[in-house]
């Protein structure tokens, strides 16, 4: 149940109308990583990705793109024994950067800027911007992916759906 809302979500996201990188991907890797079992942990952030890439169209940034993900989905499963209010913050914010970080030194290695120390600088304080929409997004993501999951979970009385919900 938990990943078929996942993939709706995330693949719907990107095709709706939005601001630039004001989507939920990072929020559902790190998601990803803190509830779902360790097989699908990464899988289903990464087929997200693939998948709405596949249909939006691939570039020579996306090896970036999905590892970074990969990264973060293993960061959530640090998340799954001390899923706390400071420590899914704290996380989120390390996504963002990682995901920052990353993406635009790839950017920069495709030769979207001079291959130089001045134009890796250049690349990332050009990603500025887009940085401070992914990270309001990665917020607002994670904090309606966790809060309601857990809010929902904590209401629940039948455990075999309890047990449908948490896939461990």
């Amino acid at each position: 149940m938990v990943i078929l809302f996942l993939f709706i979500v995330g693949i719907s996201s990107r095709f709706i109308p939005h601001l630039p990188n004001f989507v939920p991907l990072a929020a559902v890797a790190l998601f990803s990583g803190a509830y779902l079992n360790r097989r699908y942990a990464v899988i289903v952030p990464l087929a997200l990705y693939i998948i709405s890439d596949l249909i939006l169209g691939l570039h020579n940034v996306v090896f970036f793109t999905w590892g970074s993900i990969i990264l973060i989905s293993f960061l959530g499963t640090a998340l799954r024994n001390r899923r706390t209010a400071p420590k899914i913050l704290g996380f989120t914010l390390i996504s963002s950067l990682l995901f920052f970080i990353i993406t635009n030194f790839g950017v920069w290695a495709m030769g979207w800027y001079p291959r130089t120390l001045s134009g890796l600088v250049q690349c990332y304080v050009m990603a500025v911007p887009f940085f401070r929409i992914s990270l309001v997004s990665n917020l607002v993501y994670a904090g309606v992916l966790f809060g309601a999951y857990e809010f929902l979970f904590d209401r629940l009385k039948d455990k075999k759906l309890k047990a449908a919900l948490l896939f461990n």
